[in-house]
């Protein structure tokens, strides 16, 4: 059922993005505070596009954060900031916007 709730959540906010596509993309989410703690997850993109990504976290984001997204394997990190955030039954949705652009690892085939 968490599961089911956290899908609903992230197709609910892809609603607002609609060149996001469906994808699986396992990333970590590092939260950029000042600071010495670093915040991270592993967490999975559910959609995306070369500009802007959405997944599920339990990181406490808010809008105009900013976040580090490093892909698992092959691809540099790129800085997000955090657009928008979906909470639907326990579960939050985050969308975020590459700050330099495109991300290119961030779209697959």
């Amino acid at each position: 059922m968490v599961a089911d709730a956290a899908r609903t959540c992230a197709e609910q906010l892809a609603r607002f993005f609609p060149r996001a596509l469906p994808v699986r993309i396992p990333v970590r989410i590092t939260a950029l505070r000042p600071g010495q703690a670093r915040l991270q997850e592993r967490i999975v993109v559910e959609y995306s596009a070369s500009e802007h990504a959405i997944f599920v976290c339990t990181l406490p984001l808010e809008f105009d954060d900013r976040v580090s997204v490093e892909p698992q394997g092959a691809g540099k990190a790129a800085e997000a900031e955090v657009i928008a955030v979906q909470y639907h039954e326990g579960a939050k949705a985050v969308a975020i916007r590459f700050l330099k652009g495109s991300c290119d690892w961030m779209v697959q085939p």
